[in-house]
C-alpha cells in the first residue's frame, strides 16, 4: 500500500498530527518553527505561532480549546490557538525539550522529552494531571516518541526510538502509573527508527519509521507486522494519525530536517491513505 501526497511541503519538521473533532480539521505541528498547522485548507494551511518550539503534542480539552506541549512545559490555548495561560513548566535545562506523548483514557496528558544532542538517558516521560500538577512517570529516556493506550485502557504502548523496540506496559488508570515494561516488537532489523504511533478501532498500532520511508501496522498482542504503507520519495516519516469525519483516513507527517535543499522535494508534506480500517477518537485532556 502506498500513501499519496496530500499537501505541498508545509513544515520543516512536521509532527504530531491530531484530528480535531469539534473543528473537523487535521492539526499538526511544525515543531522547531513553533507553529501549529491547520489543514482545513489543503492548499493554504493556516499557521498559528505558539511562541516557542512546540512538542508534537496538541490535544483538545474537554472544556474547549487545546493543551499544547511547548519546549519546556504546557500551555492552554483557545480554539483559535490564542494562549490563555501557561499551565506548568517541567524542564529547566535548555539542552532538553519536550517531544511526543498523548492523553490516557482518564484525561491525563503524558509527554516525553529528548536532549537536543540526543544524549542517552537524559530525558523523562512526564505525567500532567488535569489540575496542572506534573510528575515524572518514567525516566532514563533518550528520544521519547509514540505513546498509545489499548482500547480497554489496561495497557500502554511506547517508543523510545534508540531502543529499536515497541514496548508495552500494564497501566493502572486509577494512579496513572506504568508497570511491567516488556518488548512487544523488536524492530532492529527494519530500516529506520520507530517514531510516532497511533491506534485503530481493531487495536492495531500504526508506527512511523524515521529514515525508513514507511508506516507499519503491528498486532497489539503478538507484535507481528500486519500492514506496510510506503511513503514515496520521503524517508523521514514522523507520525500517523486517523482523521476525517469517519476517522477512515490515515494522515502521515514528514520532515526535511537536516536535508540538503535539493533532496527529497516532497519532505515536509503531509501524506494520506485509506487503509481499510477506522481509527478511534483520541482521548482529550480533562483540564
Amino acid at each position: 500500500m502506498k500513501a499519496q501526497q496530500l499537501t505541498a511541503p508545509v513544515t520543516y519538521h512536521g509532527e504530531g498530527p491530531c484530528w480535531d473533532p469539534v473543528g473537523e480539521r487535521m492539526l499538526l505541528v511544525d515543531m522547531l518553527a513553533g507553529a501549529v498547522v491547520d489543514l482545513s485548507s489543503l492548499t493554504s494551511p493556516a499557521r498559528y505561532d505558539v511562541g516557542s518550539p512546540v512538542a508534537a503534542v496538541v490535544r483538545p480539552r474537554r472544556s474547549g480549546g487545546f493543551i499544547v506541549a511547548t519546549e519546556h512545559g504546557f500551555s492552554l490555548f483557545d480554539s483559535g490557538f490564542r494562549r490563555e495561560r501557561e499551565l506548568t513548566q517541567v524542564l529547566d535545562d535548555a539542552a532538553i525539550r519536550l517531544n511526543e506523548g498523548g492523553c490516557d483514557p482518564v484525561g491525563r496528558l503524558f509527554c516525553g522529552g529528548m536532549a537536543y544532542e540526543q544524549t542517552p538517558g537524559a530525558a523523562a516521560l512526564f505525567r500532567l494531571e488535569p489540575d496542572g500538577t506534573a510528575s515524572v512517570a518514567l525516566d532514563d529516556i533518550t528520544i521519547s516518541n509514540g505513546l498509545q493506550w489499548s482500547l480497554d485502557g489496561e495497557r500502554a504502548y511506547y517508543v523510545d526510538t534508540p531502543t529499536k523496540r515497541i514496548d508495552v506496559f500494564d497501566y493502572d488508570a486509577a494512579e496513572g502509573t506504568l508497570h511491567e515494561r516488556r518488548p512487544l516488537a523488536d524492530v532492529s532489523d527494519l530500516e529506520g527508527g520507530p517514531d510516532g504511533m497511533t491506534i485503530d478501532a481493531e487495536g492495531g498500532l500504526w508506527v512511523a519509521f524515521y529514515n525508513g520511508g514507511a508506516v507499519r501496522r503491528f498486532d497489539p498482542a503478538s507484535g507481528a507486522i500486519t500492514e506496510l504503507i510506503e511513503i514515496p520519495g520521503v524517508r523521514q516519516i514522523t507520525a500517523p494519525a486517523f482523521g476525517g469525519a469517519s476517522l477512515d483516513t490515515l494522515y502521515i507527517t514528514t520532515s526535511r530536517e537536516n536535508l540538503p535543499d535539493d533532496a527529497q522535494p516532497a519532505a515536509g508534506a503531509v501524506f494520506a491513505v485509506q487503509p481499510g480500517v477506522q481509527g478511534v477518537p483520541l482521548p482529550a485532556f480533562a483540564g
